[in-house]
């Protein structure tokens, strides 16, 4: 019953991280597929996310989620959140949000569908039009200063869903007095860059205290998305709270 608890704990947790998050930035534990604003580079995809969360008795806990995402010429975005379920279980995982962003007009949309909602505000600070971890992917001696516990490794050139990209691995030595563990652990993190969508094509991330994650986009298209999914759905509402600037 203890442990039934904590699971249902855990993946509440992860959900609850998963739900709060700010949609297009990086996910609780620093992974996250980010897509960049940017015109004449579209697509649409699949981001097929594996995660496994390590519980306080040592047990391992298996989840899993999809989410959609796209881009259309005009550089907008479409990035969704769902649920994530057990790894074993055949139920869809269910729409927490989608946040929509178009750069022209430095609108930021976020949809509920459950409520048939939506929120709008007219950001200041418009997103990045690079990864927020592309300094890992950056040419050789354009990524973090080196020191005695991060190592970076350029793992080359490969092709992921018919499109390169590059890759970076950094790993982070913790010294046993300061992993909690009382043992020399390895964090690591994963970057797999493609310079043509300009977006991570994959990103994994190991703590062992932790768990894992990884992130990949899979069914990608390279051609213009249907407009509709960079608008507000017919028949949806301005939730309470809806800004228009911020």
């Amino acid at each position: 019953m203890h442990w039934r608890l904590s699971l249902v704990r855990v993946v509440w947790l992860v959900v609850l991280a998963v739900a709060t998050s700010v949609p297009g930035a990086s996910a609780e534990d620093g992974a996250d597929i980010f897509v960049t604003p940017v015109p004449n580079l579209p697509f649409s995809g699949v981001v097929n996310v594996e995660r496994s969360v390590v519980l306080r008795n040592g047990s391992v806990v298996e989840l899993k989620t999809i989410r959609e995402i796209g881009r259309d010429s005009r550089g907008r975005i479409h990035n969704e959140s769902r649920t994530q379920v057990p790894a074993s279980s055949t139920d869809a995982p269910k729409f927490i949000h989608i946040h929509l962003y178009d750069p022209q007009t430095r609108t930021s949309t976020t949809i509920y569908p459950g409520e048939k909602t939506f929120r709008t505000m007219t950001v200041s600070h418009p997103p990045s039009t690079v990864p927020p971890s592309i300094r890992y992917a950056a040419p050789a001696g354009d990524g973090l200063p080196p020191n005695e516990f991060t190592k970076e490794e350029d793992l080359g050139v490969h092709e992921i869903e018919g499109v390169q990209a590059r890759g970076v691995r950094q790993t982070q030595t913790i010294p046993a007095e300061n992993s909690g563990t009382g043992k020399e652990i390895a964090i690591t993190d994963e970057h797999w860059y493609s310079e043509d969508l300009r977006i991570n094509l994959m990103v994994k991330h190991s703590d062992p205290r932790t768990g894992t994650v990884t992130m990949s986009v899979t069914q990608i298209t390279r051609t213009e998305p249907d407009p509709a999914f960079f608008e507000i759905p017919e028949g949806y509402t301005p939730s309470r709270g809806t800004e228009r600037n911020n």
